[in-house]
């Protein structure tokens, strides 16, 4: 069985090519060029890049390199399962699913299920990580596709930015909400809701937001102690430390999942940005 997945999921290329996970780039286009996520672009010259001003954009995955890699599983009979991007956030879902219905006028009996995670950034990462534990595990293909659903249903988001402005810049918020933002210390906390960028709360100071993000956690997460914490961050380890800590101190998890932000949703949501992931009280393995 073959998984897909897409570089929104913010894991790393060698984890792609160890579990045996085929993932779709989306683009980054900075400083009047255009690079493949992942392969062609690092996500630290892209912060590095932002520092100096740069406001890099991003693209979705194209329906030619969607057509080209599903043909190669569907001449071969293969059951596949796509684990994508949210499509709230992206049109990489929607254009997968285009896609699909052309090639199933030629291989109708191409079996590939694409799940809209309504996920993003490691978020969408763990549910790849437990998609591909199911799979080596033995769990068939219709059960495997349900049990994905459903752990993506429960996948919690909770996220703050160091700079308003480069939420300002993508149209989260308006520029002047980030230049006053900017003057006060403003830290706003966000999560993903139905698939959207949601703002939840605004704390005045970092270190006050951070100890907010994990009294969040403790209210919708219940018992941590059987849980896997994930941790994305915009190029910033000494916050991912402090906020490790902070996890450790009031939650006791099983452990810890940390990676860095990937190009495409770094591009927008800046350096400094710190992100945090967990199934909620209510899922059950």
């Amino acid at each position: 069985m073959i998984l897909f997945t897409d570089s929104a999921s913010d894991l790393p290329k060698e984890y792609y090519e160890q579990h045996n996970v085929v993932f779709f780039p989306l683009r980054v286009h900075l400083n009047g060029q255009e690079y493949p996520d992942v392969i062609g672009i690092d996500p630290k010259t892209v912060y590095d890049e932002m520092r100096k001003g740069a406001a890099p954009k991003t693209s979705q995955v194209s329906p030619d390199e969607f057509y080209s890699t599903f043909e190669q599983y569907a001449k071969n009979g293969e059951e596949a399962i796509y684990i994508s991007f949210s499509s709230q956030l992206s049109g990489t879902y929607n254009t997968a699913v285009m896609i699909a219905e052309q090639l199933r006028e030629k291989y109708p009996d191409f079996k590939l299920t694409i799940i809209d995670t309504k996920c993003a950034s490691l978020g969408q990462g763990l549910v790849v990580k437990k998609a591909v534990e199911w799979r080596d595990a033995g769990v068939p293909f219709g059960e495997l596709a349900e049990k994905v659903e459903n752990y993506a249903k429960h996948m919690q988001h909770i996220f703050t930015v160091e700079n308003l402005e480069y939420l300002a810049r993508g149209g989260r918020i308006s520029k002047s909400s980030a230049f006053i933002g900017g003057l006060l210390s403003i830290k706003p906390i966000l999560h993903v809701e139905d698939g959207k960028l949601i703002p939840i709360e605004k704390v005045r100071g970092r270190k006050k937001a951070l100890a907010r993000m994990v009294e969040l956690m403790a209210e919708r997460g219940g018992d941590f102690s059987n849980k896997i914490v994930g941790i994305s961050h915009g190029d910033d380890w000494q916050t991912v430390e402090d906020v490790k800590k902070l996890i450790e101190e009031k939650l006791h998890p099983k452990g810890f999942d940390v990676t860095m932000i990937g190009s495409v949703i770094g591009s927008h949501s800046g350096p400094g940005t710190l992100a945090i992931f967990f199934t909620d009280k209510e899922y059950t393995d």
